[in-house]
């Protein structure tokens, strides 16, 4: 049963999904709010602009890295639906933050001293939020859908969070930081009556002993977790891909800002066809492996991914912008001789890219034990936001350096070949030994 559609009218898996999908659309939707207004109305020079923009990815998936071995094993010990409720109704409250630091924003009221600071800690509460609920998004669908669903939800999934990407950045792009400020308060309240509809997921074989030393848990988790060869390869090549991620998340606005010279809509255009090709790769590779968990596509995926990110570098390379203080609108923009060859650059580094990673993370679910799943995707998201710190400190060191924003995508290209050949190694593993047999993770975790 490769078809996955049929999902989106039960409840065993509707409520998530769409409780997902609003807290990406709030996420993407106030985190490029913010960077969009500050880029365009704050700061002025290049450095500034890529400064920021790599800062606000680091402080959002900090708490990634610090909390989520303590959230994968909530996740696996307590009721996953009851703790999705808790995380809903925090972001409620942590909306009202940042909305109220976007109206300070918007009029200019201690913009650096008091507006920003307000911003980014309002950021890295969602990123708690997101933390905690992450592992449960994966790990609770082996637990409502049938073994031969799971990959169809992930890709799913996968497919509504960067659609929910795509609306959160478009609506950032098209309407007044104030109207942004009152849509997350109003998006954060319909996200909580979704997931108070999720069906109950109580723990498995008891679950865990919580160990509440994030750095011990961690430690712990990580080392149990990566010890297990096919995990360790998963867990590896999904990082490459997120650090690859980071890199490009980083430079959109500043590039196409100072690069590209054009507006902030066209930013945002970017940062869309980058999600609906995510969501068409993930839907899409699913259809090709007919629901089975393998990385056959995988390396292929992520190779050509690469060449993509060439194809990018070399048309932004030889843009002609215009001259200093003038910027395209989308319509300029669009009639420009070099947008098709950039916007289908960025469509396949997309689709690849939603190809390469969705198997890889229904992997991760399918491979352990139900009872383990959310610790073995919390150690996943560790190592991921770990690599993405990475990925937001070279970028920053590379413009610090002078490296030009468009060239700094080489970078990607060539991560991409460790991916793929991390991702053939997990390929050949699955050869010798049946995908989805159960590791067990030591008692300890």
């Amino acid at each position: 049963m490769y078809g996955a559609t049929h999902l989106l009218g039960v409840r065993r898996f509707l409520p998530l999904f769409v409780t997902q999908l609003l807290g990406a659309f709030n996420d993407n939707l106030f985190k490029n709010a913010m960077v969009l207004f500050v880029v365009y109305q704050v700061y002025n020079d290049e450095a500034s602009e890529t400064w920021f923009s790599a800062v606000t990815t680091a402080v959002f998936i900090l708490p990634f890295f610090l909390l989520s071995a303590l959230s994968g094993q909530l996740a696996d010990a307590r009721d996953k639906a009851r703790i999705i409720r808790i995380v809903k109704a925090c972001e409620i409250g942590i909306m009202l933050v940042g909305a109220g630091g976007l109206l300070l924003a918007w009029q200019g009221i201690l913009v650096h001293q008091l507006a920003i600071p307000i911003l980014l800690l309002a950021l890295f509460a969602m990123g708690v939020h997101s933390t905690f609920f992450g592992p449960i998004k994966y790990a609770i669908l082996p637990q409502h859908l049938e073994k031969d669903e799971v990959l169809g939800g992930t890709g799913l999934v996968e497919a509504g969070t960067y659609l929910a990407i795509l609306g959160g950045t478009i609506l950032a792009g098209v309407i007044s930081v104030q109207a942004s400020a009152a849509a997350v308060i109003a998006i954060a309240l319909i996200g909580y009556a979704s997931g108070r509809r999720v069906p109950p997921a109580p723990p498995l074989e008891g679950g865990p002993v919580i160990d509440f030393n994030v750095f011990r848990s961690s430690w712990r988790l990580i080392s149990a977790t990566l010890h297990i060869p096919r995990l360790f390869l998963a867990i590896v090549s999904i990082s490459f891909f997120w650090t690859i991620g980071a890199v490009l998340f980083i430079q959109f606005p500043p590039l196409v800002k100072n690069v590209l010279t054009a507006d902030r809509a066209v930013a945002s255009l970017f940062l869309a066809i980058f999600s609906i090709g995510v969501a068409i790769g993930s839907v899409a590779v699913n259809r090709l492996l007919k629901g089975e968990v393998s990385a056959r596509y995988s390396a292929p995926s992520v190779i050509a991914m690469g060449l993509c990110v060439v194809g990018f570098h070399l048309t932004a390379a030889g843009w002609q912008g215009l001259p200093a203080g003038q910027l395209y609108d989308v319509g300029d923009f669009m009639r420009h001789d070099g947008n098709w060859p950039l916007l289908g650059s960025l469509l396949g580094i997309a689709i690849f890219g939603g190809m390469f990673v969705v198997p890889l993370y229904a992997f991760l679910t399918t491979t352990v034990p139900k009872s383990q799943a959310a610790r073995t995707v919390a150690a996943n998201n560790i190592v991921n936001s770990g690599a993405m710190v990475v990925g937001s400190l070279i970028a920053i060191g590379l413009s610090m350096a002078g490296v030009a924003v468009e060239d700094q995508l080489l970078l990607a290209a060539a991560m991409c070949l460790l991916s793929a050949w991390l991702a053939w190694k997990l390929h050949k593993a699955c050869d010798a030994v049946e995908c989805t047999d159960k590791e067990v993770l030591p008692d300890t975790v």
